[in-house]
């Protein structure tokens, strides 16, 4: 629309043109996001930092994030919505529960493989059978709570009345990631923690049994 007005319409010496609306405020939540979500993110890459005490495994998680956010947009183009900084909204929400999902995961996984190399039980085999355990144990409790998180959206996402536009454009992406943040977390992170430890190993000049990663036979 700037665009075409640019292009079309003549603004006579002395008058000039302002947009105002929602596109306003939009305009003037981008440039807050612009600074705020850098900021927010350079923090909690740093905590993640602290916590694992190693930035593969910060990074790991920072780097599910983006993908993790995938099924959010899908949702909203499906349903025909734009982006809008209620949708901002969900997607930083989204965000935070897709975190959490990671982290969640990677303590899991970290803390099967320390307790199997403290009884001694350090092969290659044993981080495999290590990764299986701890992502078979968070299974159960994350689908209870993708459960409950969509069960508690949906009703928002069909709501009639004032201000259900705005509600439906804050619960779509997070109904949306739902559907892929906990996939990722489940399937993606036990793989490349997996191969994060194999590379450790191989670093450290400890045998590595062949995985289907690599085309080996088991």
């Amino acid at each position: 629309m700037q665009r075409a007005v640019a292009a079309k319409v003549k603004v006579a010496p002395g008058v000039s043109v302002s947009w105002s609306g929602q596109f306003e405020y939009l305009e003037r939540a981008t440039a807050r996001l612009k600074i705020v979500v850098p900021a927010t993110l350079a923090i909690i890459f740093m905590l993640l930092y602290l916590s694992f005490g190693r930035f593969d495994e910060a990074l790991l998680i920072m780097a599910t994030l983006p993908f993790a956010l995938v099924g959010g947009f899908w949702l909203l183009l499906l349903l025909g919505h734009n982006v809008s900084v209620a949708s901002g909204v969900g997607f930083i929400a989204l965000a935070g529960v897709a975190a959490e999902f990671g982290v969640i995961m990677l303590l899991y996984l970290k803390q099967a493989w320390d307790a199997r190399a403290a009884a001694g039980k350090s092969s290659d085999d044993d981080l495999l059978a290590a990764i299986r355990e701890g992502a078979v144990l968070r299974v159960r409790p994350k689908a209870m709570t993708v459960a409950v998180i969509i069960a508690g959206l949906l009703p928002i996402m069909w709501s009639h009345g004032t201000g259900s536009e705005v509600m439906q454009r804050i619960a779509a992406p997070m109904v949306g990631g739902m559907i892929t943040a906990p996939l990722l977390s489940m399937f993606v992170v036990p793989a490349a923690y997996l191969l994060m430890r194999r590379q450790r190993r191989q670093a450290r000049g400890l045998p590595v049994a062949p995985t289907p990663f690599d085309g080996g036979e088991r």
